[in-house]
């Protein structure tokens, strides 16, 4: 187990520099805290205890607006804007003397020195450049681990990268330029990192929307939208033997009750209402869980725990509410399996392939157009992983995200070509199955991405399902079905392939979420419908943020 966290003598906190707008690069010079806003073109000096920030450019503020990311060595600053990289001494902030170090052919976002090294990123090219420092010749290039605007710094014989788009930080062996691990970060947009000790620090740049009191409206409110920007630790953990990486947790309460309210009556003798519990699972631990309202019974149902409660006679003219309250340990994780990993692959598993490589989900896996877009979207690709990558790059060309009242065949979906993530899911399950991959359905909900708002209940909009897939002598993967189908027709993030965000929360792998029997046998939909029959309420609440460590190592193994 490798932990490249340790405590040092800067806060664990989260910064928050004055009057930045936008910071794009942070650095550490002995004790003090350096970025960058290059929306206004400040070099700023920030107190990480107190957030007092100072203007250290008063005069020459505009020599660094647009600025991209600064590095600091040897008491002299460099900076990359646009296609150039410039360096100088900080007193030297002035036209005249900021010496260019060169300039590239194409647009630049990150740079980092390393003796007499110097790195710097390109975004257009995929590559993390190297250049010698005395001459600027050209070294070598890496191709970069992601598609967006890249940060990057150097820690002994390691890359760090941090990519906006993929929301991810990548370990880079420095000799080779391979990947070692990545992790999620727990917000969007990081947009600059840097080391202080052993504890890495990340900048985080993008807008939020809020609400504004505007009396000239007869609404009085208006939404608008402000810049966001802040510095915040990245806490993780690799376990090489395990292939992936935990980062950034929180322990959040989450809440999950039905208000019965029939819209007909109704009465039902021997009712069972069954609602599924959260999984334990790598990346997800259950502290506690309670009932709400009523008492519940267990059962367990493909290794999963499931919450019974029971009614002898149902009938539309009582009241109950009822459900489950659970405190969960939830991370991010990422999972460290490579194409080569997939080569010599044992044999998918009869009890495997039985369940999960079936149309028992009405995925019209014979019809025409799902056979034909499995032939093309995986082409001749063997390799069980590329061949996952190949399938779900090719729903993600032909669907467009959209919400629907009701889900749809996979078949109706890519004719129609706009889907929900139930629907994106349908047609990633059906794809992959008759590839001979096996996958399953997981959600149920997502917990709303505002760590910062901390013992205040959170009302997620939607629920939400994923899916697995399944790798054999590896296990289950997760990848998410819609949220990285960012670009019309590409390049797509892999941000989560094989990897979730701290704020998924893992309710129901491939059983119904909820169900509802009659002395024993199953009530259908055209007879009752629960949505129907009652009202749900679910509820999230951010406690803390957890740190992976020795104390509290891995969640679970799921």
């Amino acid at each position: 187990m490798e932990d490249k966290n340790s405590h040092n003598n800067l806060p664990l906190r989260t910064i928050r520099p004055i009057a930045a707008c936008s910071l794009r690069g942070i650095a550490f010079q002995d004790n003090k805290l350096l970025a960058i806003d290059s929306t206004n073109g400040y070099l700023l000096d920030i107190d990480p205890l107190t957030d007092n920030t100072k203007i250290l450019n008063n005069h020459n503020w505009s020599e660094l607006v647009g600025v991209t990311d600064l590095a600091v060595a040897d008491d002299l600053l460099w900076y990359v804007s646009g296609d150039s990289i410039y360096y100088c001494n900080f007193e030297n902030l002035v036209p005249g003397k900021i010496e260019l170090f060169l300039r590239f052919s194409d647009p630049l976002d990150g740079i980092a020195i390393k003796g007499s090294t110097v790195y710097a990123t390109c975004q257009k090219t995929g590559q993390i450049l190297v250049f010698d420092r005395d001459t600027a010749r050209k070294i070598t290039h890496f191709y970069t681990p992601g598609i967006g605007n890249e940060s990057i710094t150097i820690k002994d014989e390691e890359i760090w990268i941090a990519d906006n788009i993929e929301q991810t930080v990548y370990c880079l062996d420095r000799a080779t330029g391979e990947t070692i691990f990545s992790v999620l970060t727990p917000y969007e947009s990081p947009t600059g990192l840097a080391f202080y000790g052993d504890t890495l620090y990340l900048a985080y740049a993008d807008r939020e929307a809020y609400i504004r009191d505007n009396p000239n409206l007869e609404t009085e409110k208006e939404l608008l939208y402000r810049d966001r920007t802040f510095i915040h630790p990245l806490y993780f953990k690799y376990y090489p033997e395990k292939k992936y990486a935990l980062s950034n947790g929180y322990l959040i309460e989450m809440t999950y009750t039905e208000e019965i309210s029939p819209l007909d009556p109704i009465e039902i003798e021997d009712l069972e209402w069954r609602i599924a519990l959260p999984a334990e699972t790598p990346r997800q631990k259950i502290r506690k869980i309670e009932p709400v309202g009523l008492d519940f019974t267990e059962v367990v149902e493909s290794n999963q725990r499931i919450a019974v409660f029971k009614f002898d006679r149902f009938n539309s003219r009582d009241r109950y509410i009822f459900g489950w309250k659970a405190l969960l340990e939830v991370w991010s994780i990422k999972y460290q399996i490579t194409p080569r990993d997939c080569e010599n692959i044992p044999e998918i598993p009869p009890e495997v392939k039985q369940h999960y490589l079936q149309d028992n989900d009405n995925l019209a896996m014979d019809t025409d157009i799902i056979l034909r877009a499995a032939m093309e979207s995986a082409s001749k690709e063997t390799n069980l992983l590329r061949k996952m990558y190949s399938i779900r790059n090719y729903v993600y060309d032909r669907l467009s995200y959209g919400i629907k009242p009701q889900i749809d065949t996979p078949d109706l979906v890519l004719r129609r070509g706009v889907g929900s993530c139930g629907e994106y899911l349908g047609v990633l399950l059906a794809l992959s199955r008759l590839n001979g991959i096996p996958c399953r359905t997981v959600g149920r909900y997502k917990c709303p991405l505002t760590p910062d708002l901390k013992n205040i209940p959170l009302q997620p909009d939607f629920n939400h399902v994923w899916m697995e897939f399944y790798l054999p002598g590896i296990g289950w993967l997760p990848m998410e079905s819609n949220p990285d189908d960012l670009y019309e027709g590409g390049p797509y993030p892999t941000r989560f392939f094989m990897g979730l965000a701290w704020y998924h929360a893992e309710v129901a792998k491939d059983i119904s979420f909820e169900s509802l029997t009659s002395k024993g046998i199953p009530l259908t939909k055209e007879r009752v419908s629960l949505g129907e029959l009652a009202i749900n309420h679910v509820r999230f609440t951010i406690i803390d943020e957890l740190i992976p460590n020795s104390e509290n190592p891995d969640p679970g193994d799921g």
